[in-house]
């Protein structure tokens, strides 16, 4: 038998889904309570705000994204084999959402930091930690990418981390703008070129 999630979890669940497809400000915690069949004064038993709210979505989501990216970018195989399933996958994941939803919804961290960058110094912060952690991933497998040969030692910066990582996020935005996933099909060929320019 399956288990059965909490109040919270489903809370976070929601709030998850609906920042994803709509953002930050058209929603609130009342729609919020609707969505996870939470009566709204449970709510503030669990989080003292929408802000609070927030933050521990974005802990969650990352958490659960997380682990896909440590065993897909510190597994087995070529550093930048690992790299090239990295990008697959991240195209992949935006191809499984429009075919299951009917919409691009891009990235949640992505989308936060867009709507909420000069609003929300908590939440702008959290955001700045997690994409901390994914250039540092992303660093240290290029590290092992120019160690085995296959990218310039050059490119194995932290710098470069974060241009990758900022090339996956434009071209995720841009899908998102024309709801279209195909605009990701040559992501990682483009990041190639960014590695080598």
């Amino acid at each position: 038998m399956g288990r059965t999630s909490t109040a919270r979890e489903r809370l976070l669940d929601a709030a998850c889904g609906l920042m994803l497809s709509r953002g930050y400000g058209t929603i609130g915690v009342a729609e919020i309570c609707a969505r996870a069949d939470v009566r709204k004064g449970s709510f503030y038993h669990f989080f003292e705000s929408k802000q609070a709210l927030t933050i521990e979505a974005i802990n969650a989501h990352w958490a659960s994204q997380r682990a896909g990216w440590v065993a897909t970018l510190r597994g087995d195989g070529p550093a930048e084999d690992r790299l090239e399933r990295f990008f697959l996958d991240q195209a992949a994941a935006q191809h499984t959402a429009r075919t299951q939803n009917g919409a691009v919804n891009g990235c949640l961290f992505g989308n936060l930091a867009l709507e909420m960058s000069t609003q929300d110094a908590v939440v702008q912060g959290r955001l700045a930690e997690v994409f901390d952690e994914q250039i540092d991933l992303v660093h240290a497998t290029l590290t092992e990418a120019a160690e085995q040969g296959a990218v310039p030692a050059p490119a194995a910066t932290r710098e470069t981390a974060r241009a990758v990582l900022a090339q996956l996020e434009g071209m995720v935005m841009f899908a998102k703008l024309a709801n279209d996933p195909s605009v990701l099909d040559g992501l990682w060929a483009q990041a190639s070129r960014l590695l080598r320019s």
